[in-house]
């Protein structure tokens, strides 16, 4: 991590990365406001960062023209690591001053496993789409409580990936209707038991990180507000599969509201 130009440009940097997060992730965005406010500088511009990295490969229906966004990122990652210039973006130079060698890591695992998004072939098999969530959420996440200040022994690191996996998973499913339109094959398994299976699993996965979330150092918490949603639409996934294909898993706006006052506290 490092210190990059004046304190205003640093200012209007941050501002642009809370503008792109407000615009392209809302929940995300609403996860950061209720953050400390000194913790909205590092979860901002890696919000960012995830908004632009996610959205390149339906930005076109050129497979080339996709990975040649990804790699864009991809490299300018490998310039924040080495430490030296970085391209002028008002991602990457408020990315710069938060991340270390190993968030540039963990990010740069989550464009590689993006590369996914830009073709139509189906996952392999369920592992294959389990390590597709661990390396986006669960890789955004533990970027995110890093930079923050912890996280880095392996009882926190697991705790983490498990709630930043459950997060993915809720979002997928909440945004399969949306994949299937646009002609993917988005599950392994798509039967109301499959998809009972795959909720239950997250729904595991999500109380044991939060079983263990009193490992992870106080200000590493702000991190796992992102998975404000995770739990009720998860649960809904469960009790009724059909909900997923219908594109009803989303709570009532109060129920998420009080939700995510609860997670904050």
């Amino acid at each position: 991590m490092r210190s990059t130009g004046s304190f205003c440009a640093v200012h209007d940097d941050l501002r642009a990365c809370a503008d792109i997060v407000r615009r392209g992730d809302p929940e995300r965005f609403a996860a950061a406001m209720a953050a400390p406010v000194a913790a909205r500088a590092v979860l901002f511009p890696i919000y960012a960062f995830n908004v632009e990295v996610a959205r390149a490969p339906w930005l076109t229906a050129e497979p080339m023209i996709a990975e040649m966004r990804l790699q864009w990122w991809r490299e300018a990652l490998e310039e924040i690591g080495a430490g030296g210039t970085i391209r002028r973006h008002e991602v990457t130079t408020s990315l710069a001053r938060v991340l270390d060698a190993e968030g540039v890591a963990l990010l740069d695992a989550l464009i590689a496993a993006r590369r996914c998004d830009i073709y139509k072939e189906p996952f392999e098999d369920l592992a294959h789409f389990e390590e597709y969530l661990t390396r986006t959420s669960g890789h955004l996440m533990l970027a995110v409580a890093r930079a923050l200040g912890g996280a880095d022994a392996r009882a926190d690191t697991d705790a983490v990936l498990d709630v930043g996996y459950a997060s993915g998973l809720a979002n997928y499913l909440r945004a399969i209707p949306a994949l299937e339109v646009a002609g993917r094959v988005p599950l392994v398994d798509g039967r109301p038991e499959g998809l009972r299976d795959l909720a239950q699993g997250g729904l595991a996965r999500l109380g044991k990180g939060r079983a263990a979330r009193k490992s992870v150092p106080r200000p590493a918490a702000p991190a796992l507000y992102a998975a404000w949603l995770a739990g009720p639409v998860l649960r809904r996934a469960a009790a009724r599969p059909a909900l997923v294909g219908q594109g009803a898993l989303d709570p009532a706006p109060a129920t998420a509201r009080l939700r995510l006052m609860a997670v904050a506290l």
